[in-house]
């Protein structure tokens, strides 16, 4: 058995992703996307990986680039957490516009006016 002396710690993995999901109060799923060859055809194939991450400061979005560390077990899946972020998700924030305003915008038929040629004659 190994002892830890004070003050030192082994090298923990870290990973960057994707929050994909947020689960709970401080629960994100965070996905890492990779690339590697199909072991019989060698075509190269996407796969990914699901992470359950402790979000501590709840901070965090879905679409957001994170990068997250291992750590000792949280909860049943719970085996990572979260030490930066390490880009923020575009979002826009959502705004309640009156109906006025999209009518304003919105282009409308132009009525023929009465100078013009009618075209409703029928044709023989």
């Amino acid at each position: 058995m190994s002892i830890a002396t004070p003050g030192q710690r082994s090298a923990r993995k870290t990973q960057i992703g994707f929050v994909s999901s947020r689960s709970g109060d401080k629960s994100v799923k965070v996905t890492i996307a990779y690339k590697t060859p199909h072991p019989l055809y060698q075509k190269v194939v996407n796969r990914q990986t699901v992470l359950h991450v402790h979000d501590e400061k709840n901070e965090t979005k879905v679409g957001d680039k994170v990068e997250v560390m291992e750590t000792r077990p949280l909860s049943r899946l719970k085996r990572w957490r979260i030490v930066s972020i390490v880009q923020k998700a575009v979002t826009t924030d959502a705004v309640a516009i009156s109906e006025t305003d999209v009518a304003a915008q919105v282009p409308t038929k132009i009525t023929k006016t009465e100078n013009a040629p009618a075209a409703s004659a029928p044709k023989a």
